[in-house]
Parts: C-alpha cells; structure tokens; sequence
C-alpha cells in the first residue's frame, strides 16, 4: 500500500540571490555589450561580401545595431518595469486629478515620461484621466509625452547618437507636450470628445487608493521581469524592421539624395519629414536606428528630429485608435498643435546647427 505523496514547490529564493543575480547580470550585460563591435565585424567577415561595399557596410550595421538595440531594451525596459510599479494608472489619475493646467501641464508631461506607456496603453489612460474629471489639456499633455518622451527612445538616443541628441529630444518633446496641452486647454473642446466620453461621470472609473500589502523588492524585480517579457514581445519585430530599414540607408541611399531630402538648406525638409513620417508605424525602438543612419548621412538634425516626433506622436494607427475617443475635429486639432510644435522644433534646430 502506497500513498500518493503531493509535490512540494520549491523553496523560494533569498533575497541576497536575487540581488546578487541582478549585478551579475549587469556585470555580464556590459561585457558582452563591449564586444558586440567585434562580433559584427567578425560575423560580416564570414560572409561572401566585401566589407566596405554598400552590401558589407549594411551588413555590418545591421549585425551590430540589432544584439545593440535588443540588449539596451532589456535592460531599460526591466529597469522602468521596476519603476512602474511605483505609477500604478490609478495613482497617476489620483496625482493628475484636480490640478489646474498650467502646473498640470507640467506635472502630466513629467509623469507622460516617468510612466512608460505606449500609444496603445496611454489611450485607455486618457480615457481614465477624462472621466476622473483631470482638464481636458492635462490630459493631452500626458498623452503626448508619454509615447513621444519615454525610456525606450531616451536611452536609444542616448546609445545611438549620443546624449547631446537624446538630451535635446527630451527637452523639446517635454516642452511640446506642455504648450500643445496648454493651447487645448485653453480652447475648451471638451465638447468635442466623443459622447460617451463626455457623459462619463467624474471619477467614475477611478477605484478608491486602497493600497495592498507593499511590495519588496523582489517583487518589482518579477514586475521588470515581466515587462521585458512583455514589450520585448511587442516590439522586437519592429526592431529588426527599424534597423533593416537603417542598415539599407546607411548602406545604399546616397549621402547627397538624403541631403536634398532633410537637408537644413531646403525649406521645405521639416514638413517633408513630418508628412513622410505619420504614416509610419513604428515605435521609438524601431525609428532610432532609422534616425542614426539619417543623421550619419548627413541629414540635418532638426529634420530629422521632426521626423522621430512625427512617427512617435503623431503616428496613422494613433489617431485610428484616438479616434475612438475624439471627435475628428478634435483629431485635426491635437495633429496641428503638435505638428506646429514639431514643425518648430525642426526649424529651430536646423537654424541652430
């Protein structure tokens, strides 16, 4: 006679494993990331293809921007899956609720990019920030930054092409979102949101703060675990479209055809750039090797910053999806305001470098 004996789950880990996992894995993290350069060099020798040909140029990109892009995904993505569990949507509405634009402005961009929410969740956020009776201009605020200005294009940038780039895009995208959210606010289209929207009564959607058992920090480890598992399963397609894209730039199309495109004597490149770029879908993830090979061309800055913040805030399936909560009359006024922003971001920074 035999008695079944239930399985035991394993003990869970200290929380000294879990720490001395995450240095380790930073640790690791850096040294394979220093060696990614003669990887690609190395990988690209292997192939039937000579090195400073347009085919080995491109080929030599894209094996060193791909495992690049991934490995600072990873490791971002994990880090503000930590700090997302600190800004959960129901705090955001309760920190946004109440504040007068101006200061909610303010306050809405800074946290547009201290939460890392994309096109897809900030919309149904935008919908929570309405019916918790946060103004109207608030809430565009955040709905600009936090796509437009998030971690992912931030510590690309940084990678990429430097801080000086990653720092300006910041500064300008943040003041963006505040003036844009600031001017519809003041032009009072609340009647212009979709009905349904509209008739949401204030703060019916938003929970009472009833806070739960706090969190370790083990906790927020598991939560950036499963950010990465969760946007790296979202984006990584656009990545490798995105740097494919950059790899035949920066390999096959000409320096001076680029210059007549985004060039900073040609008036007419910072509209250009911006109308090329709203039909684009992509992400920040996937743009930032487009906008390295754009800029090691020779195209202009300003240009082609225009062209980022067009295909990350202004991007065709962002407005199908707004259009679900917008009137298109609203829509033609958040793609002029931010456009006009856009726009002048471009000119700025083609009169300036």
């Amino acid at each position: 006679m035999s008695a079944d004996i239930p399985a035991s789950r394993p003990a869970p880990r200290p929380d000294w494993v879990w720490h001395a996992g995450l240095i380790a894995f930073v640790v690791v993290w850096y040294a394979v990331y220093k060696q990614l350069m003669p990887l690609s060099e190395g990988i690209t020798a292997l192939l039937p293809v000579e090195r400073h040909s347009h085919t080995g140029e491109a080929v030599a990109f894209f094996f060193y921007d791909v495992p690049k892009v991934m490995m600072l995904l990873t490791l971002i993505v994990f880090g503000m899956g930590v700090i997302r569990s600190y800004f959960s949507p129901e705090r955001t509405r309760a920190l946004l609720a109440g504040k007068r634009e101006g200061i909610g402005n303010v306050l809405a961009a800074g946290l547009g990019v201290m939460t890392p929410f994309c096109s897809c969740s900030a919309v149904p956020l935008f919908i929570g920030l309405v019916s918790a009776g946060v103004p109207l201009g608030v809430t565009f605020s955040f709905l600009i930054s936090a796509p437009m200005v998030n971690e992912v294009a931030l510590v690309l940038l940084f990678g990429l092409v430097g801080w000086q780039v990653a720092v300006t895009y910041a500064a300008f995208g943040l003041i963006i979102a505040v003036v844009a959210g600031w001017v519809i606010g003041k032009l009072h289209l609340e009647g212009w949101l979709q009905d349904w929207v509209r008739d949401i009564h204030s703060g019916a959607t938003a929970p009472d703060a009833t806070d739960d058992a706090p969190l370790t920090m083990v906790d927020r480890y598991h939560l950036g675990i499963e950010a990465v598992r969760e946007i790296f399963g979202r984006v990584w397609v656009w990545i490798i479209l995105g740097i494919g894209m950059g790899a035949l730039i920066h390999g096959y199309v000409p320096q001076d055809l680029m210059v007549r495109i985004m060039g900073a004597d040609a008036w007419w490149s910072v509209p250009a750039a911006v109308v090329i770029g709203i039909p684009m879908y992509t992400n920040a993830a996937g743009v930032i090797p487009i906008v390295e090979a754009l800029l090691g061309k020779g195209a202009a800055l300003g240009t082609v910053l225009a062209f980022m913040m067009s295909v990350i805030a202004l991007s065709l399936p962002e407005m199908i999806i707004l259009k679900q909560v917008l009137t298109l009359r609203l829509i033609a006024v958040f793609i002029g305001v931010v456009g006009s922003g856009i726009l002048a971001v471009g000119y700025l920074f083609n009169l300036l470098f």
